[in-house]
């Protein structure tokens, strides 16, 4: 037996117990009438601490489905706008420039470096001494030659010294919607895809 519902006593397993109760009684020795009574406000007590239980449960669910549908709702002012959020990689469309930003934990010297799908640089965009905090850079899609690149993916990476900082990447929002509890109101962003909500660092 599941030891979940072994630990639960349903209505219909309180009132088999007292059917069994009654059958198996001395008839020279009933119940007495006080123990019944008493039996019988405790099986009224389990029946209506169960319905208010299933009337939680249900009033929660409510609430939870109301409070998604209504961020879903509220974020969908976000279509259109323009939003920065963690990416490592980037969709150059073989013109429009590519606009971003580096997550300074520490004041340093910063570099950015543009790798192509095989893993080869062919950009590096040194952005110099900066502060901690979102620090943005902008990639014209041309390489170390000057050369402008085929349009595809791209992958970002920052460092500072010896250490990897995370990237975000500027994009468009182009729709809303619900990834379920594990997830989520998300937002989908050109250039990247599907993006959290919570994960948005700027709204532009």
């Amino acid at each position: 037996m599941n030891s979940a519902l072994s630990k639960t006593m349903s209505q219909a397993d309180f009132l088999k117990l007292m059917t069994a109760q009654l059958q198996a009684q001395d008839p020279t020795n009933p119940v007495d009438n006080s123990q019944f009574v008493s039996q019988m406000a405790q099986f009224s007590q389990l029946s209506t601490t169960q319905q208010l239980d299933t009337d939680l449960q249900t009033l929660s669910s409510n609430i939870n489905s109301a409070m998604q549908t209504s961020q879903v709702l509220s974020s969908s002012n976000l279509v259109n706008r323009q939003v920065m959020v963690p990416s490592s990689t980037v969709s150059y469309d073989g013109s429009s420039s590519v606009k971003g930003a580096v997550n300074v934990t520490a004041a340093s010297s910063v570099t950015v470096q543009v790798l192509d799908g095989s893993g080869n640089v062919v950009r590096t965009i040194p952005l110099g001494s900066q502060s901690t905090g979102l620090s943005q850079f902008s990639w014209d899609g041309k390489d170390d030659n000057g050369n402008t690149v085929a349009s595809g993916n791209y992958t970002l990476k920052a460092t500072a010294g010896s250490s990897t900082l995370d990237t975000y990447v500027t994009g468009t929002v182009t729709g809303v919607g619900y990834g379920g509890d594990s997830v989520g109101t998300y937002l989908q962003v050109s250039g990247v895809g599907g993006v959290s909500l919570s994960q948005v660092a700027q709204i532009l």
